[in-house]
């Protein structure tokens, strides 16, 4: 009887032990996900991608998005549109065409609001109902969550992880919202800045950015580096 005992202890003791480790393990793949530090990346992690990746962020400028894609194609890019649900719910359309052009299409979150004051709960919700609106239109999953403005906390970057994908911010910001009227000083910007191995740019579809775009491509390429998706950046 007292061998007995014994044997569902180890058992027990085994079990629980096997539980911690699974446990410990699924804490460090989240916690990889994001630099070890609960943030975004920045960059991608792809070693000798030799690509920067280009991202733009819509939640309004429908008005830009045509002569965007249009250079866009002149120039044989694809890029990483992420995009807002409200967005997408109402201009199913234009995201469809899009994706229709060969760009990858993120999450933008639901709504342009200030997730870092969101508790994880918010966060979560927030971020599944934009993914569930544009996955629905774009009939893909969507593996890339940038929060709006870039403001995030660790229940952000944890949401994220949570409903897969990998969070992002960037290296490098046009303000092409600031200088929305200003081409000239978007393309200053851009070139004034060192280029990264797996860097990513950030734009937004305004006027400036819709004429200084073929510059930036060139930029970009100038540095030896080809321009590119955010697939294109990471490991995954």
């Amino acid at each position: 009887m007292i061998v007995i005992i014994k044997k569902k202890k180890v058992i027990r003791m085994t079990l629980i032990i096997l539980a911690i480790g699974m446990m410990s393990l699924i804490t460090n793949y989240s916690v990889s996900c994001f630099n070890n530090k609960q943030e975004p990346f920045h960059k991608g992690n792809k070693e000798n991608s030799n690509h920067v990746a280009i991202t733009c962020n819509v939640d309004w400028g429908n008005e830009y998005i045509d002569t965007m894609l249009e250079t866009l194609k002149e120039e044989n890019v694809k890029i990483t549109f992420m995009v807002t649900g409200r967005w997408a719910d109402k201009y199913p359309d234009i995201l469809m065409k899009i994706k229709a052009d060969g760009h990858e299409i993120g999450n933008h979150g639901y709504k342009h609001t200030d997730y870092s004051k969101l508790d994880y709960k918010s966060n979560y919700d927030e971020i599944q109902k934009s993914k569930k609106i544009i996955e629905n239109i774009i009939k893909e999953d969507t593996k890339f969550f940038e929060p709006p403005s870039g403001y995030y906390s660790e229940n952000t970057v944890k949401a994220a992880v949570d409903l897969n994908y990998i969070p992002i911010k960037w290296t490098l910001d046009t303000i092409d919202w600031k200088y929305k009227d200003n081409p000239d000083k978007i393309v200053q910007r851009i070139k004034s800045k060192d280029m990264e191995d797996s860097g990513i740019i950030l734009m937004h579809p305004t006027k400036a950015t819709s004429q200084a775009l073929k510059s930036i491509i060139e930029t970009i390429r100038n540095n030896g580096y080809e321009v590119g998706c955010l697939s294109d950046i990471f490991d995954m």
